[in-house]
Order: C-alpha cells, then structure tokens, then sequence
C-alpha cells in the first residue's frame, strides 16, 4: 500500500480530492506503461496542480488520478537500461497528474523516456523546491539569451514575481547580471523581491487592467507568468526588438493585443512550454540550475509541507496566498 492525493469524478461530475491509501496492483492497471518504478521522496504544488485538486479547470483528462506534475526519488526497479535501482531521477510534466499518473504520492510507475537523472548537486528535495516552477523559469531566461538579450540592455520585467516562476526567474536573471524589476500585487513581498534581487518591485496593478496597444518603452525582456492584459501591456512597453517570454496564464488565456509592438518595434513574443519540451532543454536547463541557482536562495523560496496538508495549499495557491515554492514530503 502507498499513499497519495487520488482524484476521482463519478458520471454524476461529483468530485473528490483526497488523502488514500492505495494497492500497489493499481499501478499495474492504471500505470502499467510505465517502466520505471519510483519511490517518490518530495513533491510539489503547481499552479496546475492547484486547479485540478480544486477541480478548477479541465486539467485532468483521464480518471481517476494521482495528482502531481512533478516527482523527485529514487528508482526501485526498470525495465529501461537506461536507468537503475539507486538512481536519482526527476519528473516534470509530460502529462503527469493529467494524463497519466502524477506524483503527489509515495510511488509512481514512470516512463523513463520522461525522467531525467539528477545533475550532482542537486538533492531530490531540492529537485522538488525547484520543480516545474523553477526549470520553466530558468526555460524563460534561456529563450531570452537566444533571442540575443545582453546583460547590460536594460531593465527586465517578471510578472507575478512572488510566485513559484516569478521568484526563481529573479533569482536567476539576477545571479546572471540582469537588472529585474518584479511585479507584484503584493506589497508585503517587496522585501522578499529585493532579497532575490529585484531592484525595483512595482504594483501589478499598473499592467493588469487594458491599456494603449503601443505605450512607452521600457523593458528590454519580460518574463510572463500572468497573460491576458498583463501580458498585452508588457508587450506595449517592451523597448525595439525587445524579447518577451509567456509561460503562465495566472490572469487568463486571453491576450487582447495588436499587431504594433511586433511590427512597429520588432518585439519577439516568445511561447515557453515546459510540459512537452525536448529532454535536450531539459538537460541543459537542470545542468545550468545545479550550476547558477543559489542554494540559500532556493531555500528563501521555499517552504516544506506534509502530503496531508497539499490539498490546502493547492486553494491557497489558486487563491494567491502563497509565495515561492511548495515541496511537499510524500511520506509525512
């Protein structure tokens, strides 16, 4: 037996989340294309975890299912050569708590086609505090230094700075020499902004309501968590030839935007996906994270939970309660 957050929804669309202690046979029944079984150590709760344990949005397509887009363990037994009993893996996304079983749970049955092996120097628990979150983050500072973005450019705007991707892109953007400027509906957090090196935090407000489809120019990059007008303003502004990474959609799916900025300035707005992206980024971006995230840094990000007490924060986090990142011990 192993316990995890089981999802189910019956033909009459009632809903249950909760805390249950499961057979190992299901695995064989639900999981059974899996190769690689894992004893999870940490978890996580994403935005997109949020919304399917709140049953918020249609994020989970088969039931029912073991919530959880991320995992961070050791493997127990493979049926893939290219992973061992012993070995340190991680999982982000792929379809993990939405298609297939996630792992907000002690084990998972996973694809190896899907796990990366931990770079040295990066702890299962650490893995878990970086999680989707912190690997799409670091994504978004990679699509930025492709499309040519120098360290000397000028300012960088990050949206929705005190969540999950916000807090780590500032990190990040600021440990490579970056001048960040965090956005932020939360003023308490403007201490917490400038510890991660922001060095101006501005009210969301200012970005979050409609605005003229070309405004004053400021930023050289944007990383976006937000979308809808959020996302529409920061393009506004974005200076000439200026790049804008959209990875979230906190506000909404809209984007009620022209044409001007990308003609008229040469802004790129550059799409980020951390679900089904190619494991040779994935590679490189754990690599860099192992090598350019601040350990101490990290752990001002996060904060520790039990498995009993993710179905809580997964509200709190739709309700924008909390900052940086959740790890979640799968076995307290």
């Amino acid at each position: 037996m192993f316990k995890a957050i089981f999802l189910e929804k019956a033909e009459s669309n009632d809903f249950t989340a909760a805390v249950k202690s499961l057979d190992e046979a299901l695995l064989d029944e639900h999981a059974g294309d899996g190769d690689v079984d894992v004893a999870v150590e940490y978890s996580t709760i994403n935005y997109k975890d949020g919304l399917a344990i709140a049953n918020r949005s249609p994020v989970v397509r088969k039931w029912p299912m073991v919530a959880g887009i991320d995992g961070a363990g050791t493997v127990t037994a493979s049926r893939n050569a290219a992973f061992q009993p012993g070995d340190r893996v991680v999982l982000n996304g792929y379809g993990a708590g939405e298609t297939q079983w996630g792992c907000l749970s002690q084990k998972a049955r996973l694809k190896g086609s899907q796990l990366l092996k931990l770079p040295e120097g990066i702890s299962t628990r650490q893995a878990a505090a970086i999680g989707t979150a912190g690997y799409t983050a670091m994504l978004c500072v990679m699509m930025l230094e492709r499309h040519g973005l120098a360290r000397d450019g000028g300012e960088i705007l990050v949206t929705g700075a005190a969540g999950g991707v916000g807090s780590v892109a500032i990190s990040l953007l600021a440990a490579n020499g970056y001048k960040v400027v965090a956005s932020t509906g939360r003023a308490s957090e403007a201490a917490y902004l400038e510890e991660l090196g922001a060095t101006e935090v501005i009210d969301r407000a200012t970005l979050s309501e409609p605005g003229r489809p070309l405004q004053k120019e400021r930023w050289a990059g944007v990383v976006d968590t937000v979308g809808s007008a959020t996302l529409a303003n920061a393009c506004a502004q974005t200076r000439y030839r200026g790049v804008v990474a959209a990875c979230g959609l906190a506000q909404g799916m809209d984007f009620k935007a022209t044409v001007a900025p990308f003609i008229l300035r040469g802004v790129v707005l550059a799409g980020v996906d951390s679900v089904m992206c190619p494991m040779e980024d994935r590679v490189v971006a754990w690599d860099r994270l192992g090598r350019e995230l601040d350990a101490s840094r990290l752990e001002l990000i996060s904060r520790e939970v039990g498995l009993d007490e993710a179905i809580g924060v997964a509200n709190d986090i739709l309700a924008g309660q909390v900052r940086g990142r959740t790890i979640v011990d799968v076995n307290r």
